[in-house]
């Protein structure tokens, strides 16, 4: 990428559920060039590719030599060894939450990361949602966070607990807002379709005495994905999915009552994943650090793995 006006040859590995929209954004976005499409099912590589005219391959080492950067939407199981033998090859690589199955591997990847010098950004697309981003400047001291984010039962990530798979994305938010340690972790979960927990709830304590309270279930007979702070004299609700906000804050007057100021505020509705997408890509272009870093993917992979290992049934 010596040339800046050549643009980036980008790879996709993965195109199933999640990773043929990977495929769809990456053959539009600005600044990059879908060059090749990776997927052990050829028809599935074959169908997002071709909008593309990307090359097609059943295995993703044939890709070596011929992309400067790749997006990785294997089965979580496969993240680690796909993502390092591209990183080692000196490639820049998006990998989908969780970022690995393990601490261990998270830390091999950010370590080739660094040795190769090249990008390594995790895909927690609900950072990328502009809901999310327009709430950023408002939370500066939350108190109290509740979190319900429910799904109907899916036909992929099953060999995943619901933390692993929903959860996240939402412990994610959680540490980039809150900015303390945790300090104590309740958690219970309930195995009841699969022999993973599939309906989890966690109690996070933090060090600044911030309350965080998570649900998140894959058998829900209705889509829910909301999130509320609560913080002194302030309160602001999103909802992911619809990408809107309401924002209230107590308006304190001398001599008088206080007064309830809010309401809907203004969000730019766009897709998140296509601001991922394009983070990444800018990334990688300009050296420079995306949003949602390796060391924010393990940071939510931790967190993630230590409430699992609290977890209790019921």
């Amino acid at each position: 990428m010596a040339d800046p006006s050549t643009p980036l040859r980008l790879g996709v590995i993965g195109v199933g559920h999640l990773g043929k929209h990977h495929a769809r954004i990456a053959a539009g976005v600005a600044g990059a060039r879908l060059t090749a499409v990776a997927d052990t099912q050829r028809d599935r590589a074959v169908a997002a590719a071709a909008a593309a005219g990307a090359k097609v391959f059943e295995d993703y080492r044939d890709l070596f030599g011929q992309v400067d950067a790749v997006t990785v939407a294997a089965p979580t199981e496969k993240h680690h060894e796909i993502a390092l033998a591209f990183l080692e090859r000196g490639v820049s690589v998006l990998v989908e939450k969780p970022i690995t199955r393990s601490l261990t591997e998270a830390d091999a990847l950010i370590a080739a990361a660094k040795q190769s010098g090249v990008t390594l950004a995790t895909g927690h697309t609900e950072r990328y949602n502009p809901a999310v981003a327009a709430v950023m400047p408002l939370v500066s001291t939350p108190r109290f966070i509740e979190v319900h984010r429910l799904g109907v039962f899916p036909d992929r990530s099953l060999d995943i607990d619901v933390v692993f798979d929903l959860m996240i994305h939402d412990l994610d938010i959680i540490l980039a807002l809150v900015k303390s340690e945790v300090s104590a972790i309740e958690a219970v979960g309930v195995p009841v379709l699969t022999d993973k927990f599939d309906i989890a709830n966690a109690r996070l304590r933090f060090a600044s005495g911030c309350i965080a309270n998570v649900t998140a279930s894959r058998i829900s007979r209705e889509r829910v994905r909301k999130i509320r702070f609560f913080q002194p004299d302030a309160y602001i609700s999103i909802d992911y999915a619809e990408q809107s906000v309401e924002g209230y804050r107590l308006k304190r007057r001398d001599g008088q009552r206080p007064e309830i100021q809010g309401g809907q505020l203004p969000v730019a509705r766009e897709e998140p994943l296509k601001r991922e997408i394009e983070d990444f890509v800018g990334a990688v272009r300009d050296k420079r650090a995306p949003l949602v870093s390796g060391e924010d993917g393990r940071r939510a992979l931790a967190l993630a793995q230590a409430i699992a290992d609290k977890m209790e049934t019921v």
